[in-house]
């Protein structure tokens, strides 16, 4: 008597395909949770490098320092290697938009300083 085994054979190496399957959207997940952690790392990083700039601009706006306000910004936003897109100032309060690069995408962060609003007595 002999044993036909033709559905075994068709099987054999489903799970090999099953297993590579997984673990390439293991790996697509993972690079995902890299790129968008990554960026938000990058985002908030940035804001902070906003903040330091628009501070630096407000004070030599103030007369603290003889550098132009916009360029002040740009020396700490270069130091922080960033690059100013926008520079504003209206009157003692300056806001100021920076920016780099992450993964071939511009990211932009914008902060606002000067004096605080005079409050009414």
């Amino acid at each position: 008597m002999r044993v036909h085994h033709a559905h075994i054979d068709e099987q054999r190496g489903s799970g090999s395909i099953l297993v590579i399957a997984t673990a390439a959207a293991i790996v697509a997940v993972a690079m995902l949770l890299v790129t968008v952690s990554g960026a938000f790392l990058v985002t908030r990083s940035l804001a902070g490098t906003a903040d330091a700039s628009a501070l630096a601009a407000a004070d030599a706006r103030a007369g603290f320092s003889s550098t132009p306000p916009c360029e002040s910004a740009a020396d700490v936003a270069a130091a922080n290697g960033a690059r100013v897109a926008a520079c504003e100032v209206d009157g003692t309060v300056v806001t100021v938009a920076v920016a780099t690069s992450y993964m071939g995408l511009t990211v932009v962060q914008m902060a606002t300083a000067g004096p605080p609003p005079a409050v009414d007595d």
